[in-house]
């Protein structure tokens, strides 16, 4: 026991320091690098205060730790309570900087996606049998017959994208969902979506390539911001999964739910996107605009949704390292 109190006493130490910072209930003392630290030593001193209950009968100990434990929470779920500017600060500052720090998942999810897709378009666009082991036929025959069947969403507009937003939501909450799995079911998901997704492209522009054409330009305006987001909520899938498989110096529950918080500031994001994505897709991709309206849509939609993810927030990160 000795060994354990000599090997978390700082963390200990270092909590109390922060607590001693505080003012009334507010966190606001502390910069943003502070109060995550003060998050992680609050959670490893209840995680603490567990192992002293279950491995040791010293009070002064276990006293001491449920004392400490006690304020930390305090602070931590008052300052919350107050919550005015949750959603500005998640908005401007968490999503684009949880999205940053975690940017190689979003690209490792990005990779796995954009190979399959590449290989199910060659080879449903070579091979007529691999398209129909997709269950891709009837696509063939949309093609041929030149049955577009995404003008249906012109019939009943706001019944059409609300049904597109359900559909692309559940997905988006599959990828992340299935992380669980040690990151399986995510790899999972991408692997089925990008094979879907690309062979019907490749059926389409192998059976008639004006068809394919214009396939292509019914996805690009809201097919940017809906792709990107499939890819973000992979990447936060993963992260649940790599968190299980190598947690670092914290335990796997610990790790978990430090992961599982940051994927779901990355999931909401997605659901917030993927509104934006629904509307374009059952208002503006199967109307009669042009294509280079609809190319634009995708190109200036995607330009300021990465804009905003890659630059918003960089101000008050550097603040907190310097």
């Amino acid at each position: 026991m000795s060994r354990f109190i000599n090997d978390r006493k700082d963390n200990w130490q270092r909590l109390e320091d922060l607590l001693s910072l505080l003012q009334g209930n507010s966190l606001k003392n502390l910069s943003r690098s502070e109060v995550r630290e003060f998050g992680e030593l609050y959670r490893r001193a209840a995680a603490d205060l567990a192992i002293a209950r279950s491995e040791t009968r010293d009070p002064k100990l276990i006293n001491y730790l449920n004392s400490l434990v006690i304020r930390a929470h305090g602070k931590i779920y008052r300052a919350e309570a107050q919550g005015a500017n949750l959603i500005w600060q998640f908005f401007t500052q968490d999503l684009p900087q949880t999205f940053r720090d975690n940017a190689g998942f979003f690209w490792l999810a990005f990779g796995v996606f954009t190979f399959f897709f590449t290989a199910s378009f060659l080879l449903c666009y070579f091979d007529g049998n691999f398209a129909d082991e997709l269950g891709l036929a009837d696509y063939r025959v949309y093609a041929q017959s030149d049955m577009r069947w995404w003008l249906r969403l012109n019939e009943a507009n706001p019944l059409g994208s609300s049904e597109i937003l359900t559909n692309n939501i559940r997905v988006a909450l599959m990828a992340f969902a299935f992380g669980a799995f040690f990151g399986i079911g995510t790899l999972w998901v991408l692997f089925n979506n990008g094979l879907q997704i690309g062979g019907t492209v490749g059926v389409c522009f192998k059976a008639n390539p004006d068809f394919g054409r214009e396939l292509v330009t019914f996805m690009v305006g809201h097919g940017v911001i809906e792709l990107s987001c499939i890819f973000m909520a992979g990447g936060a899938g993963m992260m649940i999964g790599y968190a299980l498989i190598n947690p670092g110096d914290l335990t796997r529950g610990q790790a978990l739910k430090k992961k599982g918080i940051e994927a779901a500031r990355i999931v909401i994001g997605c659901a917030v996107f993927l509104v934006v994505a629904g509307i374009i897709e059952g208002f503006l991709s199967p109307s009669a605009l042009p294509a280079p309206v609809k190319y634009g849509t995708g190109i200036l939609t995607g330009i300021a949704m990465y804009s905003y993810l890659f630059l918003v927030g960089r101000k008050e990160r550097t603040r907190e390292l310097t």
